[in-house]
């Protein structure tokens, strides 16, 4: 059984209804409770402030729903809240949005619930060990189960609290300006404004502009006196990215403004005192840099106080599943649209190298969105580029069976015995003369063989995929595919 504690709530002004929705988030392994009532749910967010997750539904004659949720904001801060609704979604009620965090479908498979409540689980793992009620901002944008993001994380939160310097490393795409973002909502500048600029998209001339600002007339074109992102940023932070494409000659009034805390506008000599936290991130490597003379050593050591590495999503493939599913809730809480992926396009995507990381993989699934609104993404809608090898990806093998159990085939006998071949055994298996129809083969045999295990551990699907060392969900998942059904089920009784 999955986690048991906490628990899911399901409010829903039918009953009958909610507990429709309930069975299905019971049978996956979470304990789940429904109220259909302004009372009932009063009474439970009273008695279990706890929960990993709320589903409400919005249909009928149900006002009482937002002013409860307002009233026990401050309770259910840290519940991830998404909107039920009928397979044909429409745009989430006003009222609700500000505590909404996704939309599910009634109509829902058990894979893309059990992607919500897994996201659901994630942030509320974090949330309880938070030091403070910032803290879950980490984790709806700094995605992955990954070493690699745990870190970030981790580092994150360790500096957020503090004035030192922030510098990103990371390719371009991973994400740099989120971690930034994140940085500043966690600290004491959060009511401040953030302000980002690309060091590498403004012309050198222009660029002591864009940071300090001009008076009027300082040069032409100047016809009135503007503020620079220094002077807009004021006690909150400046977000210098692509530090590495600034012109020496900046670098050297950048720093001047760090060791002084004050500026002149250009085409004045009056300075201007500045309160402002700088992050700074790049793709190059400064280090490398400073030895080519490209980079100042001095400013280099006076922003990398608190350094902060960002894996490429290459070496952490392992979070591209979670980057869906936390892609695919943004979608539908605020453009109202969905998109579904099959677990053979999740799986060759999954294989790609992404070398635009994050933002390659974002723009993909956007495209996707609009090019199969209301359609299953099999693997083979995917771009011909993210379909790196067709016969692993075939849409019938991406869910087969675990290859530990092996199949032998005996032609003489024309029949298939099912059993486990050993790791690294070289026993021969022959195809037979007439040639064979693979997928069906290899469909019927994964079918047996799960009928087998269930059979076996007295139908308890949790025993049976022990057995055939697969997850249970996924197990659930197969039977769903296969129409595997106990007996008694079958015949109705």
């Amino acid at each position: 059984m999955l986690n048991q504690d906490p628990s899911v709530l399901v409010v829903d002004g039918r009953p009958e209804r909610a507990e429709e929705f309930a069975s299905f988030v019971r049978f996956l392994g979470y304990p789940v409770n429904t109220v259909s009532d302004e009372r009932g749910l009063c009474e439970t967010l009273t008695a279990e402030p706890d929960m990993l997750a709320m589903f409400v539904a919005a249909e009928g004659p149900q006002q009482w729903l937002a002013p409860v949720l307002r009233g026990q904001r401050e309770r259910i801060d840290s519940t991830p809240c998404y909107l039920l609704e009928p397979a044909a979604q429409g745009a989430p009620p006003a009222a609700l949005k500000p505590f909404l965090c996704g939309v599910v479908s009634r109509d829902a498979s058990y894979k893309e619930l059990l992607g919500v409540l897994r996201q659901a689980q994630l942030l509320h793992d974090h949330h309880a060990g938070a030091d403070d009620e910032h803290a879950a901002t980490l984790y709806r944008n700094l995605i992955g189960n990954s070493e690699a993001m745990d870190l970030v994380r981790h580092l994150t939160r360790q500096v957020a609290s503090t004035g030192a310097s922030v510098l990103i490393n990371g390719e371009s795409g991973t994400g740099k300006e989120v971690v930034a973002r994140c940085v500043h909502a966690l600290s004491a500048r959060r009511d401040r404004p953030f302000v980002p600029i690309n060091c590498g998209a403004i012309p050198a001339e222009l660029l002591e502009s864009e940071l300090f600002g001009h008076e009027k007339g300082a040069f032409t074109g100047a016809i009135s006196a503007r503020k620079g992102r220094f002077e807009i940023a004021e006690g909150g932070t400046l977000f210098l990215d692509e530090i590495g494409d600034m012109p020496l000659d900046m670098q050297v009034k950048l720093l001047r403004v760090l060791q002084e805390r004050s500026f002149e506008r250009v085409g004045s000599h009056t300075p201007i005192a500045t309160d402002v936290r700088v992050i700074a991130a790049t793709h190059r490597n400064l280090e490398d840099m400073v030895l080519d003379g490209s980079f100042r050593e001095d400013l280099f050591y006076r922003l990398n106080v608190f350094p902060i590495d960002i894996a490429p999503l290459r070496d952490r493939t392992d979070d591209i599943p979670l980057l869906i599913d936390g892609y695919i809730s943004g979608l539908e809480s605020e453009q109202s649209r969905s998109l579904r992926l099959s677990d053979s396009a999740v799986a060759s995507l999954v294989r790609h190298h992404w070398p635009g990381n994050v933002r390659e993989l974002f723009n993909l699934l956007e495209r996707l969105a609009i090019l199969y609104p209301d359609k299953l993404v099999q693997w083979s809608d995917l771009p011909e580029k993210f379909r790196p090898n067709e016969e692993l990806f075939e849409e019938q093998l991406a869910e087969s069976f675990d290859w530990q159990q092996q199949v032998r085939i005996n032609t003489d006998r024309g029949t298939t015995e099912r059993g486990a071949m050993p790791s690294g055994s070289s026993e021969r298996i022959d195809l037979p003369a007439e040639g064979i129809d693979l997928k069906p083969h290899l469909a019927e045999i994964e079918r047996r063989l799960m009928t087998q295990a269930l059979v076996r551990s007295d139908w308890v699907v949790a025993r049976a995929a022990k057995m055939l060392n697969l997850q249970r969900t996924t197990l659930v998942e197969k039977m769903r595919k296969f129409d595997i059904q106990r007996p008694e089920e079958l015949t109705g009784s």
